[in-house]
This record gives structure tokens, sequence and C-alpha cells, in this order.
């Protein structure tokens, strides 16, 4: 039994999503054992920081990718394909919240302003400022800086997964990361 968990562990995402696809439970464990952890963190830090809603999160696109795996087009980036369906769910949640109806004026009316105040700061203080500042962007910012920095993914896949043109996906990261320097430039080693 060890031997045939050693074995799944060694195929990719997409071999295994190609068995999850052919009816197999163990494949599907084991992408399961892949990415419900990632996508805990994912949605913990996009829904709010509620670990319930997070889990319940995690199920539901868990559950969607198996009721979905005939429409898996093999080859196609399991990451993808999982973050995709993740990223839909906090869309319909933002939507149910009305978050994204703000989401434009927040991108553009985002106050950036300078500090003139000198500060040394240790390692974690400044991860603490940043949490700060990522809790304060609108969810949709908060969301794009997650799957580009905390995710890894490529500005191509993270265009795939919000249905953007890349250059839209380039100009919105360059504007966080404008928001996030700019909040924490009071942090900034003279």
């Amino acid at each position: 039994m060890a031997l045939f968990h050693l074995h799944k562990r060694n195929r990719t995402d997409e071999e295994l999503m190609a068995q999850v696809k052919g009816g197999s439970s163990s494949a599907f464990d084991e992408l399961y054992r892949r990415y419900a952890r990632k996508l805990n963190g994912f949605f913990f830090c996009q829904l709010g920081g509620d670990p319930e809603q997070a889990a319940d999160a995690v199920q539901d696109v868990m559950l969607h990718l198996y009721e979905a795996r005939s429409r898996y087009k093999t080859g196609e980036n399991v990451a993808t394909w999982i973050f995709t369906m993740a990223y839909n769910l906090c869309k319909n949640q933002y939507r149910h919240l009305a978050h994204e109806q703000n989401y434009l004026a927040q991108l553009d009316a985002e106050p950036v302003t300078e500090s003139q105040v000198e500060v040394q700061i240790d390692r974690q203080r400044l991860e603490e400022a940043l949490g700060e500042v990522l809790a304060s962007l609108s969810p949709p910012l908060r969301m794009l800086f997650s799957l580009r920095y905390e995710e890894d993914l490529t500005v191509p896949q993270i265009a795939k997964i919000q249905e953007l043109p890349e250059g839209t996906v380039k100009s919105r990261l360059h504007k966080t990361m404008n928001i996030i320097r700019n909040k924490l430039k009071e942090y900034e080693n003279k």
C-alpha cells in the first residue's frame, strides 16, 4: 500500500488529473493532499481570515474539481485550472458581499501618501506592516498580489485565471506594488 502512494507522489499534477478524469480516487486524494493546504492559505487571506470559511471554500473547490473532471483538457496546467476555480469562487463571494462593485473606484482612488517619518524596523515588524497593508487593499488587489507573489503564478497564468489581457494584469500588479511601496515608505532604510 505504501509503495502505491509513493508511486502517486512521483506523478505530475497533470498525470494525476488524467487519472482522476478516468475515475481514480487515489489520484484525486493525492491532488487533494498537494493543493488543500495552498488553497486553505489562499482562501484564508482572500476571504477575511475566517478559518471555517477558508476550509469550506477548499472543500467547494475540490468538490468542483471532481465534478468537473470530465471537462479537464489533458495537458492543461492543473495549478492554473484549480486556482481559476478558486479565483471564481472568491469573485462570486466578493460579488455577494458587494466588494467588487467598487473595484475600479478603489483602484483609482487608493490614497498614496508619503511618510516623513524615518524608522528603523526589524524584519518581524516589517512583515507585520506588510500584512496590515495587504489587509487594507481591496479584495481584487489582494487576490492579484496573492496569486503572483504568494502562489507564484505567472502573469499569463493570472491573466487566464482572471480572464484579463496580460497587459491589464501587469498594470494592476504595478499599481498594487506602488501602493504597497508608498504605504511602507516609512520603513525604508535611510
